[in-house]
């Protein structure tokens, strides 16, 4: 008896029309919430390819009466000395991300493993607290501080322990919560009996297994950092160590501003964490669907 025989003698199932309904309604929604989300994504790679004339007078069409240009990144690039604002920005970002999720790593183990020792007990619920704290609140004290006591403003080394340093506690907090459920500890026991020192233990077993967190820590200080403005303001008083959202001010004037070089520099801006969060999102994914199914 044939598959198709055995098929047509038993009933299908019918979804019901009121279900069908309901999926043709939850996709129209999506496919609304998605082009609302994107859509001032798209309005800033639209018009920075089009002279300021077409963007003032029909900012939502795709190429205007000249057609596409250039001359925008051409012009953002040389006004806001875009290559050496640029590798300021990936300096910063680079080695305050690293060293963020070194430290924190390495300080979520210890207080995880050790959840007995009331030092680290200490040590978790100060930096609990410290995520409460606003920037806005310790912004005049470190300025006054660092700059008029100690003169350390200017140099892109303060301002990446200023990153680190607001960034740690809520790193060490969420690998804290990685190891306790992705890091069986009969593995560092099987470790040690092998021979495996502690530092050999986490950097060996620990810290390659926290490959999602550490992808999904990256991404999220590494867009604050990139993106950041206040901090960097306040530190970088010298204009060659400017990273890209301050030297896109020289775009806003007074009295006017050229709207198609902002838009052509903010698309230069946010490119690498574009690139930076395409390259992640598998070990980002792989982290919230292994968390989906723990206990």
């Amino acid at each position: 008896m044939s598959s198709a025989t055995v098929s047509a003698g038993i009933p299908q199932a019918k979804v019901p029309m009121r279900t069908k309904v309901g999926h043709v309604v939850l996709y129209v929604v999506l496919i609304v919430l998605l082009l609302a989300f994107i859509s001032p994504f798209l309005i800033v790679i639209i018009n920075s390819f089009k002279n300021m004339s077409d963007i003032t007078s029909d900012p939502l069409s795709l190429t205007g009466e000249h057609g596409f240009t250039l001359e925008n990144f051409t012009g953002a690039m040389d006004a806001m000395n875009f290559w050496t604002v640029f590798g300021n920005s990936l300096i910063i970002t680079i080695s305050a991300t690293v060293l963020t999720i070194i430290f924190s790593a390495m300080a979520a183990y210890v207080i995880a493993r050790n959840p007995r020792w009331p030092a680290c007990a200490l040590l978790l619920s100060l930096m609990v607290a410290s995520m409460v704290i606003p920037f806005q609140v310790l912004m005049v004290p470190i300025v006054s501080v660092y700059g008029g006591i100690f003169g350390v403003l200017a140099h892109r080394l303060t301002l990446i322990l200023m990153h680190v340093g607001f960034s740690v506690s809520m790193a060490t907090f969420m690998f804290q919560g990685a190891i306790f459920t992705s890091v069986p500890a009969e593995i560092e026991e099987a470790a040690e009996i092998d021979g495996c020192s502690k530092w050999k233990t986490f950097w060996r077993i620990v810290f390659p297994l926290l490959k999602p967190m550490i992808a999904t820590v990256a991404v999220i200080d590494a867009m604050g950092f990139w993106n950041d403005y206040l901090l960097p303001s306040l530190v970088l008083t010298d204009k060659n160590l400017y990273t890209i959202p301050i030297a896109t001010q020289v775009f806003y004037g007074t009295y006017s501003t050229d709207i198609g070089l902002v838009m052509a520099a903010l698309l230069l801006a946010m490119l690498p964490i574009l690139i930076l969060y395409l390259f992640l999102q598998r070990y980002i994914i792989a982290g919230v669907a292994a968390g989906a199914v723990k206990g």
